[in-house]
C-alpha cells in the first residue's frame, strides 16, 4: 500500500506543477531600470515634439 501511495503522490505532484506552469500570471512583466529610463526618455522627447 505504501508504494502505491508514494507513486500516486509523486505523479499528482508532477501534474500539479505542470498545471501551475500553464496558468497565466496577472503579474506585469519585469522591466529593468535601464529600460524604464529609456522609455521615459522616449516619452519625454515625444511630448516635447508635440508641444
Amino acid at each position: 500500500m505504501n508504494r502505491k501511495k508514494k507513486v500516486k503522490s509523486t505523479l499528482l505532484a508532477k501534474q500539479k506543477k505542470a498545471n501551475a506552469k500553464k496558468q497565466k500570471s496577472n503579474k506585469p512583466k519585469y522591466i529593468s531600470k535601464a529600460e524604464r529610463e529609456k522609455q521615459a526618455l522616449a516619452e519625454n522627447t515625444v511630448d516635447e515634439l508635440k508641444a
